[in-house]
């Protein structure tokens, strides 16, 4: 059994890890680039992960009921989920950018849970009699794997969102600068005694390394959005799973499926703006940059859904810390 002070120890550590992936995958993108170090990134997300589930499992013990009862066990779970998905979609997919954009978030998340939320919001407690149902692991392990899930869609969605527009923009600028200077060229180049060949001839290979950089910007943007869309479609069906299981919970509790809770009122926005966006990813009615638009307002509307509603303290699900 792993004592509370140890526990603290080793909260620290994993953020520290999480903080060492961050920075180590940031320098390896912008600064470094050396292959020898591709690895540290990756070593860090990995740390945090297992030493992560140490924690999960030793709350499980000490507690005698799996650790999602309040919301410092249930940031843990979602930053375990982050880098679980991270881990599994890495080795997968061969694309080590992965962690450049979920490393933040795990870090983030789980900061606020072990620094920011005050430390009788940490201990560990007993049941209270509505949560004593072995619903409580399947409801809320599907809602927490779905909220883990769809932020990292949704991450992938924003950074889409951020390559594709400036995309267009360098794009429109440059034919637009470019139409100036042909017909600038007609008037300027006969007075300097150059010809139309020599400025071809000066800007050829600037040229060729714009096209380089402009078909790899390219071939990131087409796997952004490949791996987002995928993302998302693995946790809407966890949501689903989820809201209908938190149905059947409640009707065992309080004898209603459903009583528009601010919570369930949220997690319903919250797949209404899913279903709309993987529906029209697979009818193919809408282009990149619309569908990762509604992926990022899913982005903010899943915070909602997980600490917006909980820290105000309205409603049957909430922790009442803001209120």
């Amino acid at each position: 059994m792993i004592s509370l002070s140890l526990e603290h120890i080793l909260n620290k550590f994993i953020f520290v890890c999480l903080m060492f992936a961050t920075l180590t995958s940031w320098l390896q993108a912008s600064l470094i680039q050396r292959s020898n170090i591709r690895f540290l990134p990756t070593l860090g997300i990995i740390l945090s992960n297992i030493i992560i589930t140490i924690i999960i499992v030793n709350r499980w013990f000490v507690s005698k009921h799996f650790p999602l009862s309040n919301l410092y066990e249930s940031t843990i779970f979602l930053s375990w989920s982050l880098t679980a998905f991270c881990i599994f979609l890495e080795k997968y997919s061969k694309n080590d950018w992965l962690i450049i954009i979920i490393a933040p978030s795990a870090m983030i998340t789980y900061g606020f849970g072990t620094i920011i939320l005050p430390p009788n919001m940490q201990d560990a407690s007993l049941l209270v009699p509505a949560l004593q149902s072995n619903w409580l692991i399947m409801h809320v392990t599907m809602m927490i794997f779905s909220y883990g899930a769809l932020v990292f869609g949704c991450l992938l969605a924003v950074t889409l969102l951020g390559f594709n527009l400036s995309f267009m923009v360098r794009s429109d600028n440059n034919h637009s600068w470019t139409q100036i200077i042909n017909q600038l060229s007609y008037v300027i180049l006969p007075i300097i005694g150059c010809t139309q060949k020599d400025l071809f001839e000066l800007f050829y290979k600037k040229d060729l390394d714009t096209l380089c950089l402009k078909k790899n910007e390219s071939v990131l943007i087409d796997q952004l959005d490949h791996w987002s869309f995928r993302i998302i479609a693995i946790g809407f069906p966890l949501l689903t799973i989820g809201i209908v299981s938190g149905a059947v919970w409640a009707n065992e509790a309080w004898g209603s499926y459903w009583n528009w809770d601010p919570k369930e009122t949220w997690a319903l926005i919250t797949w209404l703006i899913f279903a709309i966006y993987l529906h029209s990813r697979i009818n193919h009615k809408w282009d990149i940059t619309i569908s990762s638009l509604v992926a990022s307002l899913g982005f903010g509307v899943v915070w909602i859904c997980y600490l917006g509603v909980n820290l105000l303290g309205k409603g049957l699900h909430s922790y009442g810390w803001f209120s």
